[in-house]
């Protein structure tokens, strides 16, 4: 293996009960650090494991009350990750996924497990992809820890980096540039990014990019409204852009039908955005094309198989 070049990990999923809605187990090949994951009906499951009747750290997550679609997270730690669970637990109605994190050989103090809450709360706040029910953001500074064990949280903390989006919460990830970057002009953050369009019969124009997954609209997109088609899967995600201002009616003629995107939104999915932009379920992969080309989105996705096969 050359310098720099990525490397492949072993996660591995063990369903407990047999039942994927049940309580699961994930590890990574190599690494000591131990997750459970359970849901309201398997909770009284995850607290009896000896192994979550340990120092380390634990998360609540569900919808969030306050946001439509949004999703809200507590993180906590404890020298019991057992009791300290079931307390938060008990205090907070807006959860529906557990997640406890200790180790196999139960090797993590109180001020590792201190350190590791203090960081995942700060990371989380910083990616901006939920919102914390925690009320305070404790300060890294003050858990003090030996640079060695410094370094050897921050390697612990990358393990969750990778394995938490494998059970369903991608609450660490930051953000794309394209979303964030947005004092540089758009030809500057999204530099090395193919550019897709959607230029539709109604004279709506919509441009987006793909960064690391993600399929960004840019700012100064357009989208339709009021076209009278059903919207199945995304009228709700529709209606909550349009409320948190992502959407808006601004600098757009009153008597059109078309809205303007005010700021860049990552969506999970070409066929997402165009089911907003065009008011109805869209297929995407058909819908999107390359900007100032012929070539829809499953085309140039197909080019781009093609070119990796070729190059291995």
């Amino acid at each position: 293996m050359t310098p720099g070049e990525t490397f492949g990990r072993t996660i591995q999923l063990f369903l407990v009960d047999g039942n994927s809605s049940g309580l699961r187990k994930a590890t990574i090949h190599g690494w000591t650090g131990l997750l459970f994951v359970s849901g309201a009906s398997a909770f009284g499951n995850l607290t009896a494991r000896e192994e979550v009747d340990r120092t380390g750290v634990y998360i609540l997550s569900g919808p969030d009350p306050d946001k439509s679609g949004g999703t809200r997270v507590y993180i906590g730690s404890g020298n019991s990750v057992a009791e300290r669970i079931k307390q938060s637990a008990l205090k907070r109605d807006f959860w529906e996924t557990a997640i406890t994190v200790t180790t196999s050989d139960d090797d993590l103090s109180k001020g590792h497990t201190e350190y590791l809450e203090a960081r995942l709360i700060q990371v989380t706040a910083q990616a901006g992809r939920v919102s914390l029910d925690n009320g305070t953001q404790p300060d890294t500074l003050r858990r003090r820890l030996p640079e060695a064990d410094v370094a050897n949280m921050e390697q612990f903390l990358a393990n969750l980096r990778i394995i938490l989006p494998v059970i369903g919460l991608d609450m660490l990830k930051p953000q794309p540039k394209a979303v964030t970057e947005t004092t540089q002009p758009v030809e500057e953050r999204t530099s090395g990014e193919v550019q897709f369009e959607i230029r539709h019969k109604s004279g709506v124009q919509a441009t987006a990019v793909e960064e690391d997954g993600e399929f960004i609209v840019l700012e100064g997109s357009e989208a339709l409204t009021n076209t009278d088609y059903v919207q199945r899967s995304y009228g709700g995600l529709k209606e909550k852009l349009i409320a948190d201002g992502v959407i808006v009616c601004q600098d757009v003629p009153p008597d059109t039908n078309k809205l303007r995107f005010a700021r860049p939104w990552s969506f999970n999915s070409p066929s997402a955005a165009a089911a907003v932009i065009l008011d109805r379920n869209s297929n995407g992969r058909i819908e999107w094309k390359v900007k100032g080309a012929n070539q829809t989105y499953h085309d140039w996705q197909q080019a781009q198989a093609r070119k990796q096969e070729a190059a291995e």
